[in-house]
């Protein structure tokens, strides 16, 4: 005798893809999946973007080419003296434009009273100048005299290298491990190596980065550069910018 199936088995509903509807089990099923889903997605969109860091506050102002005057120096990389109002003088970073230093623009007027073309990048207290290639002219004007050194000691600072055009402006983000490889290129092009230390409350305190005898370690550096380190060397302050002088072999990963 042939084994009958019994009538109250539970059988589940078959859906073949090519047949014009669904049966209703499986369609009311899909139906609450989508509704869920169009509730949801605005939702995890919302946990997602507030779950996103914002970019630091960071200016480069792309097209915007002004004309600036004072005197250049190079200590150890280009910098403009130029004149405040009320006396002294704030120092900007030069550099070309791309990924390169602005050492070869103002080889022939260092010491010299200028008038350039340039563009701004600045963030916080940090401001540099990105040349314009050929804009450098020697003009006559009292040479402007860069403030007083002042010496704060040897410390160990635990922070970031990071190349300075990128991260005061020009890239957003322009550090940790995401920006290495630009970075690296940065800096191996000429651009000043800043050092990033941040306090417990996130304030940053930018340090220029050079040698021990205060020559450039560009190309020495490039193997730290995007990642946590601490560094020991000599601090010290130049108006309203902050120096590091380290010998390349105080560098330590963390």
């Amino acid at each position: 005798m042939a084994e009958q199936i019994p009538t109250n088995a539970s059988q589940d509903p078959f859906y073949i893809g090519y047949l014009p509807t669904a049966p209703r089990p499986i369609a009311t099923h899909v139906r609450k999946g989508v509704i869920g889903l169009l509730v949801l997605a605005p939702l995890l969109a919302v946990v997602l973007a507030a779950a996103q860091h914002t970019f630091d506050v960071a200016f480069f102002e792309f097209g915007n080419v002004r004309t600036f005057a004072g005197t250049v120096v190079v200590d150890p990389h280009p910098l403009l003296l130029v004149d405040r109002p009320g006396g002294g003088s704030s120092r900007y970073y030069l550099v070309a434009a791309g990924k390169f230093g602005a050492g070869p623009m103002v080889a022939d007027v260092v010491g010299q009273r200028v008038q350039l073309e340039g563009t701004l990048i600045y963030r916080d207290d940090q401001t540099m100048l990105e040349v314009v290639d050929g804009s450098v002219e020697a003009v006559a004007g009292a040479v402007q005299r860069g403030p007083d050194e002042v010496a704060h000691g040897t410390m160990t600072l635990r922070g970031e290298i990071v190349d300075s055009k990128c991260y005061l402006g020009v890239m957003k983000p322009g550090s940790t491990k995401p920006h290495r490889a630009c970075a690296s290129l940065c800096i191996r092009g000429g651009i000043p190596p800043l050092f990033v230390q941040r306090n417990q409350d996130g304030v940053g305190t930018y340090l220029l980065l050079v040698g021990a005898d205060g020559s450039t370690i560009n190309q020495e550096v490039l193997g730290w550069v995007a990642e946590t380190v601490a560094i020991t060397g000599e601090v010290v302050q130049v108006g309203d910018q902050w120096i590091l002088r380290a010998d390349p072999s105080a560098i330590e990963r963390l």
